[in-house]
């Protein structure tokens, strides 16, 4: 969307930009649903109109826009178009004072695929989730000042290390932002570093590093970091928020597929390529744009990936493998597959203490965050984590 919105001068501009592509985007199939109980012909997909209409709509019924101002926007988007037809949609449904379900319908294909994985439960808290924004979540580069921070910023902390704060939050404005004290990221996401603890200089390899997140959480608990990533633009950002907390990383810009370490290592963090729908709550789009294909082609990245990092460890040393995926397939379909291919590796147990409160391990070696967990306190995004360690020395 930043893209999108790059030639709006005004942030109240843009801001207004996301909220309507976002609201939009998590009540489509039930705006769709309104817009085919109004005309006498479905409007394909992909027609102007259909979009402009989900657009006017979302609008008036989610952002308390005035009907007068929604019809008058609309109307010009469809200049030379099917203007009577949205005008006439636009009317019967405000004069009908239409309204949206609470909470939104997943899209179909996705409601089908995940209660196969999770249950209908899981779906109906991840249409939930999927109604509102994510809360703001900060990791401290000093979890010692927990208590601190959390007073400080007004927030809660649901674990060391931890404060989370609303969704509206100014970021660059609060205490602490300037001097690099702490870092957005998501409670979930916080866990895969968790789990390989102290580093006492040891050497890890965080392979698709950036923006920088886990890079910042290694290099606090004292680990010599190596941060690989192929986006140089995202490694731009890597960059920036280690210059603003002060903490230190080897940042080397390459293809894992091609670069390899000069030495082994000691740990190794594989944040790997996903389809990303652990994120839905984030990134509406995320749950319109990928199916069975692009989850297929990613499952292949992370086999290659696992594969080839791997190697790259010391004999007894850990790896930690992590997705942003609500997919099996992303996930423990993968390790499973990982752990019957090779035999010089093995899963180790996961201490349920550097798990937050109502988080346990699934497992030996993994741990699988749910759209319904922690729900009261704001939830956390879907992941999934394996450690695992190769064969040599415990």
């Amino acid at each position: 969307m930043a893209t999108a919105t790059r030639d709006l001068s005004l942030p109240a501009d843009r801001a207004l930009a996301h909220s309507i592509a976002a609201q939009t985007l998590r009540h489509l199939p039930d705006l769709d649903a309104l817009i085919d109980g109004t005309t006498r012909q479905r409007l394909p997909d992909d027609a102007k109109a259909r979009m402009v209409l989900r657009l006017s709509l979302a609008q008036a019924l989610l952002l308390d826009t005035p009907p007068h101002a929604v019809v008058a926007t609309a109307l010009p988007l469809v200049d030379g178009g099917p203007r009577k037809l949205v005008h006439g949609v636009l009317g019967t449904l405000l004069r009908q004072a239409a309204v949206l379900p609470t909470p939104p319908a997943l899209p179909d294909d996705v409601a089908v695929r995940w209660g196969e994985a999770w249950g209908a439960e899981i779906v109906a808290s991840a249409a939930t989730a999927y109604a509102g924004r994510a809360p703001l979540d900060l990791a401290l580069r000093d979890p010692t000042e927990t208590a601190q921070w959390a007073e400080r910023l007004d927030g809660v902390s649901l674990m060391p290390g931890h404060v989370r704060l609303p969704a509206d939050t100014d970021v660059a404005a609060l205490p602490g932002f300037a001097e690099g004290a702490w870092w957005v990221q998501d409670l979930a996401a916080s866990l895969p570093v968790r789990l390989l603890g102290a580093g006492g200089g040891r050497r890890v390899l965080d392979l698709c590093a950036a923006p920088g997140g886990k890079t910042m959480q290694l290099a606090a608990a004292g680990w010599d970091v190596i941060a690989v990533d192929q986006s140089q633009r995202r490694l731009e950002r890597l960059r920036a928020n280690l210059a603003r907390t002060g903490l230190a990383a080897q940042v080397v810009g390459a293809d894992l597929m091609v670069w390899e370490p000069d030495a082994p290592a000691d740990a190794i963090l594989l944040d790997a390529p996903c389809s990303a729908t652990g994120i839905f709550r984030r990134h509406p789009d995320v749950i319109h744009r990928v199916g069975a294909r692009q989850i297929a082609e990613m499952a292949e990245i992370q086999t290659a990936l696992l594969d080839r990092a791997l190697d790259w460890l010391t004999p007894g040393g850990r790896l930690v493998y992590a997705t942003c995926s609500l997919e099996p397939a992303e996930g423990e379909a993968q390790i499973d597959s990982l752990l019957a291919r090779r035999d010089d590796v093995r899963p180790l147990a996961i201490d349920p203490a550097l798990l937050p409160a109502g988080i346990a391990p699934a497992g030996l070696g993994r741990v699988r965050t749910l759209p319904g967990m922690l729900l009261d306190e704001g939830g956390l995004d879907g992941f999934f984590i394996a450690l695992l360690a190769r064969a040599g020395l415990d």
